[in-house]
């Protein structure tokens, strides 16, 4: 009963963080609703990137895949700091800068476009489509994630109300509050998922007697038995390169790129990396701890359930009394809310802005756009419930296909979003030329040659997309006066934004 008491608490203070922000922005337009206005602090700017980066994934699923193959696949989590740590230092404040210059872009496509000064819609369109496409997906996958943690927690619900329950939660506050509820129902539930990873690890410390033959009492999966692992820290070069590769990907996530568009300040970067990096550095380093010490308390028991992507629930029941363990595993929703809200935004508003308003209403109001864009975001989660909700064979598959579209994102638009901030001869055709390029060597490696070299896709996709943009952007004609100016407009540290 505490368990539930504290799960309510928690939705009822997301529905309420909609509603607020819904009151207050009946009057707003689509800048407002899908970039905060570029309005937010940078406290909140940091949380709620962090928070839609990590979904559901660090609580459940790296977790539960170094309990099951040992700490090689650590080395994601290292990819993932590093990769979080760049992207704050190298793109955060540029683009800020970047999107404002080229006519104030509220969307990655409609800021690749606006870059290059473009009347063409093309790149627009092309983008917007695999945005919507993808983040829908990636959507059913949260519907997915979020039900599983509902009837671990319930087994007395059923998964298709359990389902229904948290699409209907996520939905309202989205629908309602758009950019400035999704970035503040994730600073808190950012809040939430670091307090969580961090409880756990500091009571195992305090209670456990972790001396050297407890340590080491640790089993893994080989073959058909379980056998112990005396090389848990070992890790192969494949596991090393991928697992870095895997940070190359946050260049081109639109939904956390958008978050640097959104901060009122480009000035107020430098605070907001130190809150995110910090965050995130913990966040992941608390997963690994709770993997490891899963391992030593109840490893062999979920490995043989082929339950270890449980094993930050089992430990969080075993140390803490209900209302707190309730707490805790409200993190695991926040984890898949604070993702799916995001996408479902950065979707919709790829939809309003890069198709509706260029090629259906040129002219359309920003209240009419503004609640198009909360149609979108009812559309796309419709969709995404009944693909996660689905029996077929296709809904099994989602997980598999939403962990590729990391690389996909990653390899199609990594390369272009850096180069067109620092490269001031990258041309429109170059641009096409990344993404396309990325998105081809993507697929072609994952296909081909992803099982038998065990390289993560990312890298050679982003190596190829690199490489594309920058030989079409030097066989084009040289950029002209307008796009120069743009470059120049965000590269001058004398104007302030």
């Amino acid at each position: 009963m505490a368990e539930i008491i504290a799960f309510v608490i928690y939705f009822v203070s997301m529905l309420a963080i909609g509603l607020v922000f819904f009151l207050r922005s009946k009057s707003a337009g689509e800048k407002e609703y899908f970039l905060g206005g570029r309005s937010m602090g940078p406290w909140v700017t940091a949380l709620s990137a962090q928070a839609s980066d990590m979904s559901a994934w660090l609580l459940m699923g790296l977790p539960g895949s170094i309990l099951a193959f040992g700490l090689g696949q650590a080395w994601i989590g290292i990819g993932l700091a590093i990769g979080t740590a760049a992207n704050w230092i190298i793109v955060a404040k540029r683009l800020r800068r970047f999107s404002s210059a080229a006519n104030d872009s509220i969307t990655l496509p409609q800021y690749l476009s606006n870059r290059f000064a473009s009347k063409s819609l093309v790149l627009q369109i092309i983008c917007a489509v695999i945005f919507l496409v993808c983040f829908t997906v990636y959507v059913a996958s949260a519907f997915t994630a979020g039900a599983k943690v509902f009837v671990t927690v319930f087994p007395q619900l059923d998964q298709s109300v359990a389902m229904l329950i948290f699409a209907l939660i996520l939905i309202i506050y989205t629908f309602l509050g758009g950019f400035k509820a999704v970035c503040w129902t994730d600073f808190f539930q950012g809040l939430l998922m670091l307090v969580a990873l961090l409880a756990v690890p500091i009571i195992v410390v305090c209670t456990m007697n972790l001396d050297s033959s407890v340590l080491n009492e640790v089993y893994t999966y080989k073959g058909n038995e379980y056998a112990f692992n005396a090389n848990l820290f070992s890790a192969s070069w494949q596991e090393i390169v991928s697992g870095l590769a895997w940070g190359l990907g946050y260049f081109g996530m639109p939904h956390i790129l958008v978050r640097f568009m959104s901060i009122k300040k480009s000035s107020m970067i430098k605070k907001s990396a130190t809150v995110a990096i910090i965050w995130v550095v913990i966040s992941l380093f608390s997963t690994i701890l709770i993997a490891y010490f899963g391992r030593i308390m109840i490893g062999k028991e979920l490995i043989e359930a082929g339950l270890t992507e449980n094993v930050f629930i089992v430990v969080a029941r075993k140390l803490f009394p209900g209302f707190i363990a309730g707490l805790l595993l409200s993190a695991i929703i926040a984890a898949s809310m604070s993702t799916a809200d995001s996408q479902l935004l950065v979707a919709s508003s790829s939809f309003t802005s890069d198709i509706y308003k260029p090629l259906f209403r040129k002219n359309a109001s920003d209240k009419e756009l503004l609640w198009v864009g909360r149609v979108v975001v009812l559309i796309v989660a419709v969709v995404a419930y009944f693909i996660a909700s689905s029996k077929a064979d296709g809904a099994a598959a989602i997980m598999d296909m939403v962990g590729n579209a990391w690389a996909g994102f990653g390899s199609s638009f990594g390369p272009v979003v850096l180069l067109s901030l620092f490269w001031k001869r990258m041309t429109y055709k170059g641009a096409v030329a990344g993404i396309i390029g990325g998105a081809v060597a993507d697929v072609l490696w994952f296909i081909f040659l992803s099982a038998s070299t065990g390289v993560y896709e990312l890298l050679p996709g982003f190596v190829v997309g690199f490489v594309c943009c920058v030989a079409v952007s030097l066989v084009d004609k040289k950029p002209s006066q307008e796009i120069e100016a743009i470059y120049n407009m965000a590269t001058d540290k004398t104007i302030d934004d």
